[in-house]
């Protein structure tokens, strides 16, 4: 990469603590978010199902990061989905989004508990009103791993999620997953879509201590 400097071991030293004020275009992503409306479109061994979901999003700044020179700011977020009328955990994720103040390269990060991770990566800068990273399998930098039998009965080739901040504080995704299903063509388009809004702020990094709460619990 073209701007990666000649010293790649030097650590920033200058730099601001305070993650939720250094977050540019993922600011409004920072909080607890809930919606009852998700809507999910899903395969079947019969064709395509669509079901709605209820979802529980919580996005809590960390402290900034650094890779030699680079500097990051994130949040560490979680992800729990349940389904009308049934027990149990629809869909649970972890990860990052990370956004690095210098080049305006975003990332996101994720984890499911059914063997597979994904690293995403978009660009954007503050004040945008949408968002969108992505993902391939196979591409060593921005890619896709999944365990053994995801990869032969489900491979995921292709994530994307494109996120749009509303004018009355909350946001929309759509997520796109191409699957290449076991005996299946042609390949399927998982997706799935919400409008999130926030029930709780976030608060400070800990790198700012309990003092800066209330500056946290002021911001909109």
């Amino acid at each position: 990469m073209s701007n990666i400097p000649d010293d790649i071991y030097t650590e920033p030293e200058d730099f601001s603590p305070d993650t939720l004020a250094s977050l540019g275009p993922l600011r409004g992503l920072a909080g607890m978010w809930q919606s009852d409306r998700g809507v999910d479109v899903n395969p079947k061994a019969d064709g395509p199902e669509t079901r709605e979901y209820r979802e529980i999003i919580r996005m809590e700044p960390i402290d900034p990061q650094t890779n030699g020179p680079q500097l990051l700011y994130g949040l560490r977020y979680h992800i729990h989905i349940t389904a009308p009328g049934e027990d149990g955990t629809f869909h649970d994720q972890v990860g990052y989004w990370l956004y690095e103040p210098a080049t305006g390269l975003i990332m996101q990060t994720i984890a499911i508990p059914r063997g597979q991770v994904v690293l995403a990566g978009g660009s954007a800068k503050p004040g945008d009103k949408t968002l969108a990273v992505e993902a391939r399998r196979g591409d060593p930098r921005f890619g896709i791993s999944s365990s053994p039998f995801l990869d032969e009965a489900f491979r995921t080739d292709y994530y994307r999620i494109d996120i749009t901040f509303n004018e009355d504080g909350s946001w929309t995704y759509l997520t796109r997953t191409d699957l290449a299903i076991r005996g299946k063509e042609p390949v399927f388009n998982h997706h799935d879509t919400n409008t999130m809004r926030r029930i709780a702020r976030p608060r400070p990094n800990p790198m700012l201590g309990e003092e800066s709460e209330g500056d946290a619990e002021a911001e909109g």
